[in-house]
């Protein structure tokens, strides 16, 4: 199976968990949709509550489990985030999930102080957010100029063809001030499609040998801030101290 920067980055911090100890970690995915990072946390010997307000999500994500084997390993909650503070123990999660959440929540830094709360003494924050910057670039390159010039210029990062509940796209400076807002150290900032969402799909129908090398130089500008900063996400994993 492909792993990706993201993919490696919590795999690794389940790993440290493991070694610390902790066999089951316990996992709070909020806005989890239908499952896609909860079913294989799980399936990895996660214990993991969804919060998501979709009923056809939730839908959607039970019958994941089911396919998987893990169902009970997973505790569905229907509800948005705000309501972290009342149907999910503070302090109790050792992995908080926000992946695609804060571009459509009223309050962005409410929410992180909220995820931040959510987690345990030394557990981590994982946030996936779009990137403003890698935006203006694919709207550029797709010949929409007029748009990526006031994609650009708005502060929120939106531009006139955006949909809800897109509210806002964030860069790796503001990501990174809302985390330290919430009292949480940034020990991972990468990017999350950096050249695999430019590159054309024939060139993953090249052979598996091209796949790799595609794969390898993914991981390799994950971590290059200058390449990070135009990927089509940002990923930061922040931890709450002890």
């Amino acid at each position: 199976m492909r792993k990706d920067a993201v993919h490696r980055s919590l795999d690794a911090e389940l790993a440290a968990m493991r070694n610390r100890g902790t066999e089951s970690p316990r996992v709070l995915d909020v806005g989890g949709g239908s499952g896609v990072w909860a079913v294989p946390l799980a399936a990895a010997g996660c214990t993991v509550t969804v919060l998501e307000p979709n009923p056809n999500a939730l839908a959607a994500l039970q019958r994941r489990a089911a396919d998987e084997g893990v169902t009970a390993r997973i505790t569905p909650v229907q509800d948005d985030s705000d309501a972290l503070g009342t149907v999910i123990p503070e302090g109790q999660a050792d992995l908080v999930l926000a992946h695609g959440l804060l571009e459509a929540v009223d309050d962005p830094a409410a929410t992180m102080s909220a995820l931040a709360a959510a987690a345990s003494h030394g557990g981590v924050v994982s946030v996936l957010v779009a990137n403003r910057y890698a935006a203006v670039l694919h709207r550029a390159m797709a010949g929409h100029l007029a748009d990526a010039r006031l994609l650009l210029a708005d502060p929120a990062g939106r531009a006139p063809d955006d949909v809800e509940p897109m509210r806002r796209r964030l860069d790796s400076d503001g990501l990174c001030q809302l985390f330290e807002a919430a009292s949480l150290h940034v020990e991972v900032l990468q990017g999350h499609g950096v050249v695999s969402d430019l590159v054309p799909g024939s060139v993953l129908e090249s052979g598996p040998d091209t796949v790799a090398a595609l794969d390898e130089l993914e991981l390799a500008s994950a971590t290059t801030p200058a390449l990070r900063n135009v990927a089509s996400r940002l990923h930061a994993l922040g931890r709450k101290s002890h």
